[in-house]
């Protein structure tokens, strides 16, 4: 018979592990849409090199599995500092997984970037330019603005996987929520109830999330 007795005693450590997770999930999204961005734009370039060099990018960290480069990063963060500083510099989990999501991220969230923009009128630009402004500004002022309200859905769905994807930083020994539900389980004997609670949990903001993402849609359709 199940027992989630032991839940509510655990709760002040199962929150701080939902705030790493949670923390993991905002920077993770903000470092990714901004990389992604910028990817986009080399990948719409009219530079054959900066496009080829963007292409390479995403295509290379969408065939790769997330775990793989949450392990890799893990390993490669620290030497990585020591040959650009010359020092040992120790670095812990939170900020290896931080990077792996945000480089990884990039590759699905510039996809959507590029859509948006290309979604919109071509005369927009044509337009901005022919009015005085260099490229930059049109694209600052008038193309991305548009581009980013029309693709919110599709950066909030992506912001979902990526909430379920923080689960795998338990490869590293990052206590976030679904690694401190696991542990604090293991050590009142209630692992079944513990994982049970962190699946609902999971769920519920995941189809909260989701249910925006429909209206959303809905109302930018309108």
């Amino acid at each position: 018979m199940m027992d989630f007795s032991g839940i509510i005693p655990a709760l002040p450590g199962l929150w701080e592990g939902l705030l790493m997770t949670f923390k993991l999930l905002v920077l993770g999204v903000l470092g990714g849409v901004l990389l992604g961005t910028l990817l986009a734009l080399m990948r719409l370039s009219h530079s054959p090199k900066l496009a080829l060099l963007a292409t390479l990018y995403v295509n290379y960290f969408r065939s790769i599995p997330l775990l793989l480069v949450i392990t890799w990063f893990y390993f490669a963060v620290p030497f990585v500092l020591r040959w650009i500083t010359g020092e040992d510099t120790p670095v812990g989990a939170f900020t290896s997984c931080l990077v792996a999501f945000m480089l990884f991220e990039a590759a699905y969230f510039s996809e959507i970037v590029r859509a948006g923009i290309q979604s919109l009128p071509k005369g927009q630009m044509s337009a901005g330019l022919a009015m005085g402004m260099r490229y930059d500004q049109v694209m600052r002022y008038i193309i991305l603005p548009q581009a980013f309200r029309k693709m919110t859905p599709l950066l909030l769905q992506q912001s979902i996987i990526l909430f379920q994807d923080t689960s795998l930083v338990y490869t590293v020994g990052l206590m976030d929520f679904l690694n401190a539900a696991r542990s604090r389980g293991d050590i009142v004997g209630q692992s079944h109830e513990f994982l049970i609670f962190a699946g609902l949990v999971y769920f519920t903001f995941s189809f909260a999330a989701s249910r925006l993402v429909k209206r959303l849609q809905l109302r930018f359709a309108v």
